[in-house]
């Protein structure tokens, strides 16, 4: 029978969420039902409830969490009671991407039927593929992952998104190397995870770069070896300073900030390249010469959800939390209930918590 949850809705962008009772249908073959403990709150979700990508309304947002599988249609290889992560990432596993070990960037999802109602049967659109501002959940089999349940829930809703976003960045799409030096520009929820990603592949230099010295602060905490303010007068001079002269061999911008895009470039290493991992608005651009790319042998790309694989990678995230190699719990700045939310998003908005967490 379909349930009757809580969840957090978004009729207005710009406008705050309402807590209203909704209709959440049972999973089907291959989706499982998953009752929420905990999700946290990303700048993503808010982009979304800002307009800045469009989208259907009403919605309902929500897009890192943990919880409890409550149940499975059939064909799905878990059991009730398994503790999963809920992620926005649904893969074919056949397509293209799928077989070349992308599922990040799936093209062969066929639609599901709508799992959100409210009462009247009004459709209510499931926001980043999840809806996980709400008390429950029914998502693909392939949205889900199992960490066990030696880490919070709190802390485990971070390898949703947060952390593989950063982590992955640096380990899968740039395979820092021992030795190279890398630049954070941002030192939020993501860029912390990719000063981890750094000190993980061994990197000999990892500059964080941040508007906040209390962000620097974190990032020494989680491993940066060196902090700039990137409102210094040029600190490209600052970075090739500390490179040896050479500039970094990686620049990872995780913050959808354009002034960061422009300057990323002028901290690259020759042969280095800059990655896209957090998110502008759309129509936002930036703009660079590429004559000097061309000449220097510099290049630009994208890193989606860290470009993880969930079965993969997942299990290699809980290893490390559980050998002390892995921070997650100091990630989480405070917790906050769902008729709190709205002051969570504001709090979130503020630019100083490195994650806001829902509990339910």
């Amino acid at each position: 029978m379909p349930s009757e949850i809580r969840a957090a809705v978004c009729h207005e962008f710009h406008a705050p969420l309402t807590i209203e009772t909704v209709v959440l249908r049972d999973p089907g073959p291959g989706e499982v039902e998953v009752t929420l403990e905990a999700v946290a709150i990303c700048h993503s979700d808010i982009s979304y409830m800002e307009g800045a990508w469009g989208g259907a309304l009403p919605a309902v947002y929500g897009h890192e969490a943990a919880g409890r599988v409550t149940a499975a249609g059939d064909g799905v290889g878990l059991s009730v009671g398994d503790r999963v992560i809920v992620t926005l990432i649904r893969a074919c596993g056949s397509c293209q991407s799928c077989a070349t070990a992308m599922p990040v960037y799936c093209s062969g999802n066929a639609p599901l039927p709508p799992e959100l109602s409210f009462a009247d049967g009004r459709a209510l659109t499931k926001g980043l593929k999840c809806g996980a501002f709400a008390e429950k959940v029914v998502v693909h089999a392939s949205q889900v992952a199992p960490v066990g349940d030696a880490i919070p829930a709190t802390s485990a809703c971070l390898l949703a998104c947060g952390v593989p976003t950063g982590l992955g960045a640096v380990v899968n799409t740039a395979r820092v190397r021992p030795g190279q030096s890398v630049v954070v520009v941002g030192c939020g929820g993501v860029g912390l995870n990719a000063v981890q990603g750094a000190r993980l592949a061994g990197a000999a230099r990892i500059i964080a770069m941040d508007l906040e010295p209390m962000k620097l602060d974190d990032a020494m905490a989680f491993g940066a070896t060196d902090v700039l303010l990137a409102s210094e007068e040029k600190p490209w001079r600052a970075v090739k300073a500390l490179t040896g002269g050479r500039g970094a061999d990686h620049v990872f911008v995780c913050v959808g900030a354009i002034p960061a895009y422009d300057m990323a470039p002028r901290l690259l290493a020759t042969g280095g390249t800059v990655y896209a991992v957090g998110m502008p608005h759309s129509g936002a651009t930036s703009a660079w010469e590429p004559v000097i790319l061309a000449a220097t042998g510099q290049g630009m790309r994208g890193s989606l959800m860290g470009e993880i694989v969930l079965s993969r990678d997942v299990p290699w995230m809980v290893d490390l939390y559980e050998q002390g190699r892995l921070e997650l719990d100091a990630l989480v700045s405070r917790t906050w209930s769902l008729d709190e939310i709205n002051d969570a998003i504001e709090d979130t908005r503020g630019a100083k918590a490195r994650r806001n967490v829902i509990v339910f």
